[in-house]
């Protein structure tokens, strides 16, 4: 079959009411990230009515267990993976809205509607008759916004080998193809000095000033700001380390017990996370040390970095598909945020490709997604589905 064929037999396959309905049904459930029981069900019972056999496994969080779904052809070829997440930031809730060919609402961009069109994706696939070799496993999970989660289930999921061969993701990314992208973490240092806060004319002449501590530490942040800006990657950007919170006393003339800054460290794919955390902490301990106060680090990762290789059949894969539906191939370019993609990768070395509707206010109450591009992207999910499984195009 040409791909022009194939493309056709796939457009004419997606239902664009069928997938409005489904997004709003998601958008309809309010689903902070740590409490998104309640949208994973009513997933679940959405594919389970269209007739898909529903698998729960938990990845480590019963309260919401993921939803997965697969279809496969029953000959042997790669699995093409679906992935996406149900819950949202916290923020006040917005309920569903379809208005001037948009869908609003907590979730609708991030990422509800790209769900939406992976699972309509899925149902084009069979209702066409495909694959007619591997298969295509689709898995929604929660706990990815951080900070209230760091990707746990998934990752807990991805470890246990629940994975595709490649995957694609329907996060509000459509004008570049991300093939690399840093890793991130947020951090939270605390200088403490072993005395209660006192008045400033009070203060114990042998204890050590937090707030100084805290300064030098800045400073200190800012050179290997200034040395991270030389690591470069051709795509990815360069290294960085940011400071977005510093926090003392709780009046102006206070000697205060505590100084509290935050913020995020983030590096580039062919750098060693570990090795990274240490030199931070390490920094954070000469301060104290020198200080004379107790350094406090929180670290937490986010996601780790990634680097797609051009040549990976899931690339080129789909920018054939993407080239049969737009005429062109989609420029590559970095990924200048993190996202489970970069699981992926950094736990079990599997490529993933970031691409999903037009989209817009992701991280407000003022989220939108284009109906016109979740049907684009429903229809070209399933070609590049299509092409990827060996065997796939009769």
């Amino acid at each position: 079959m040409a791909l022009t064929e194939l493309s056709d037999r796939l457009r004419a396959a997606v239902q664009r009411e069928r997938l409005v309905d489904t997004a709003v049904r998601l958008v309809a459930v309010p689903s902070p990230t740590s409490d998104a029981a309640a949208v994973s069900a009513c997933l679940a019972q959405l594919l389970a009515a269209d007739g898909f056999a529903v698998e729960r496994p938990a990845g480590g969080h019963p309260s919401a267990a993921a939803v997965v779904v697969r279809l496969d052809s029953g000959r042997p070829g790669r699995t093409l993976q679906f992935d996406g997440h149900l819950d949202t930031v916290h923020l006040p809730f917005v309920a569903p809205q379809v208005v001037d060919g948009k869908i609003t609402g907590s979730g609708a961009a991030d990422m509800k509607s790209g769900v939406a069109a992976a699972v309509e994706a899925l149902r084009a696939l069979r209702d066409a008759g495909l694959p007619a070799a591997g298969s295509i496993l689709f898995v929604a999970h929660e706990l990815h916004e951080a900070p209230w989660g760091l990707g746990e289930q998934l990752n807990a999921l991805i470890a246990a080998g629940l994975h595709g061969d490649a995957v694609l993701i329907p996060e509000p990314m459509c004008d570049v193809l991300p093939v690399a992208g840093r890793g991130a973490a947020t951090w939270k240092v605390t200088f403490r000095r072993a005395g209660p806060p006192v008045h400033e004319v009070m203060r114990p002449a042998n204890e050590p000033s937090v707030i100084a501590a805290g300064a030098r530490f800045i400073e200190d942040l800012g050179q290997l700001s200034n040395r991270l800006s030389t690591l470069t990657h051709p795509i990815a950007g360069s290294e960085s380390v940011f400071v977005g919170q510093v926090h003392s006393g709780e009046i102006y003339n206070q000697y205060p017990q505590e100084c509290w800054l935050e913020g995020t460290r983030r590096w580039l794919p062919e750098a060693d996370a570990s090795a990274v955390e240490r030199e931070f902490r390490t920094m954070a301990d000469v301060v104290a040390q020198t200080s004379g106060t107790q350094a406090l680090v929180d670290w937490r990762l986010v996601r780790g970095a990634f680097a797609l290789a051009t040549s990976d059949p899931i690339v080129t894969t789909f920018q054939a598909a993407y080239s049969q539906q737009a005429g062109r191939e989609l420029a590559q370019g970095r990924k200048a945020f993190v996202d489970d993609g970069n699981s992926f990768w950094s736990i079990a070395r599997v490529p993933s490709i970031t691409h999903g509707p037009l989209a817009a206010g992701q991280h407000t109450v003022n989220e939108w997604a284009s109906i016109d591009d979740l049907v684009r992207v429903a229809h070209l999910y399933a070609h590049v589905a299509a092409l990827y499984c060996p065997g796939s195009v009769p």
